[in-house]
């Protein structure tokens, strides 16, 4: 066989093993993402407002708390949704965004470090992959949650500071040392950084995890000072593209105790970015 016939076989046999490759390790990503989405949906809480242990209305809001969570409000939650039981993890976010830009890495740690926008644009697309694989309705789609349904499920039906209690600190504790909150929230007194993986403390009474601390979540909702405009139902969302603040719920690893309330809320820019603000997401119609 004449020599040059005989590289231009090898070229051709050098290539086709070059694309077998190409292509197996596409198919094991596709399929380490089918599995990623599916963790995804059978990580979705279940919420009905109205039935069985959710009630249909909660007071929103705090009359003793900051300016910006005054005054407190009935909320009525008008329609079944699910709220995610951890925060998004990083391994989930770089499956669906194709990076991961969070400072403490970690597959099932919760992602941090990205703005508002990219936000709604993973849960765009999640949405799109979620439907492509016929994992959600036709008619269902994922998001961000109202500061409402946030507070809703932070609260988990109790009326009281944090989801288990009024004091993050035991009554024979001399010193306010959180050591109730320890065991349900990370925050500046039990977390040396942002590297826990999602899930690792106790859950609040409807089996959602890290509400309190690990990282601030953001909304649907564009920034109010308060809630003084809400008459008995706080309004959805308004947000448009002159929006430039954002809400953000729950307090973070960088946090005192005091910042980890079922009712703590503050602003965030539209394009900021902090390794200590993260987001769950919402499947609903």
């Amino acid at each position: 066989m004449p020599l040059v016939q005989t590289h231009s076989i090898r070229v051709l046999m050098i290539l086709l093993m070059g694309c077998l490759i190409v292509s197996a390790n596409c198919q094991a990503e596709d399929k380490r993402t089918t599995m990623l989405l599916q963790t995804f949906v059978s990580e979705l809480v279940s919420i009905t407002p109205g039935e069985s242990k959710f009630p249909a209305t909660f007071k929103m809001g705090s009359d003793s708390g900051s300016p910006s969570e005054q005054p407190q409000h009935l909320v009525k939650m008008s329609r079944p949704f699910s709220m995610a039981k951890y925060e998004v993890p990083q391994n989930l976010y770089e499956a669906v965004m194709g990076s991961n830009p969070s400072r403490w890495k970690g597959p099932r740690n919760s992602v941090e470090m990205m703005t508002w926008d990219e936000a709604n644009e993973f849960c765009a697309k999640i949405t799109q992959l979620l439907h492509a694989e016929k994992l959600i309705e036709a008619d269902e789609q994922i998001r961000l949650p109202t500061e409402a349904e946030w507070e809703y499920c932070c609260r988990a039906g109790t009326e009281t500071k944090y989801s288990f209690g009024d004091k993050p600190q035991n009554e024979k504790d001399k010193a306010p040392i959180a050591t109730i909150l320890n065991e349900f929230a990370w925050h500046t007194g039990n977390a040396a950084g942002n590297d826990p993986q999602v899930g690792a403390l106790k859950p609040n009474p409807w089996g959602l995890y890290d509400f309190h601390g690990y990282l601030w979540e953001f909304t649907a909702d564009s920034w109010s000072p308060d809630y003084t405009q809400a008459a008995e139902n706080k309004p959805g969302p308004v947000v448009n593209d002159e929006t430039k603040l954002l809400v953000i719920r729950g307090g973070s690893w960088k946090d005192h105790y005091e910042k980890l309330t079922s009712t703590s809320r503050r602003s965030i820019s539209r394009t900021g970015k902090d390794d200590a603000v993260g987001f769950r997401c919402v499947k609903s119609k």
